[in-house]
């Protein structure tokens, strides 16, 4: 077994047009970060894995979600692969943000 850690990107998109749909896409946010994920832009979020096997425990958890209806995507990326994300801002923004292998620095 390799121990990579590894970065597990969860991408999703979750119907928002009645209460009960926003009440399901609040529920499915809160439980993105009470285990652990924290947000990278608005519906992508991602969480540190010291290894492959322990990200599959993610895959279980989220899969019993039992979403009604939208979509979940997860990509498992290595730190490397996750460090030379390129961030492009667009507008008369000045703020920058470095994606670096410790954390998300923004300056």
């Amino acid at each position: 077994m390799r121990y990579e850690a590894l970065r597990l990107l969860c991408f999703f998109d979750l119907p928002m047009e009645s209460k009960d749909e926003k009440r399901i896409y609040r529920n499915f946010r809160k439980e993105l970060i009470s285990n652990g994920f924290e947000m990278l832009q608005f519906s992508v979020y991602y969480r540190t894995c010291p290894n492959r096997s322990f990200a599959n425990k993610f895959y279980k958890k989220l899969k019993m979600s039992n979403l009604p209806a939208g979509n979940v995507r997860l990509l498992a990326v290595t730190e490397k692969q996750f460090s030379e994300m390129t961030l492009i801002i667009g507008g008369k923004t000045k703020q920058e943000e470095i994606v670096s292998d410790n954390k998300l620095v923004i300056i």
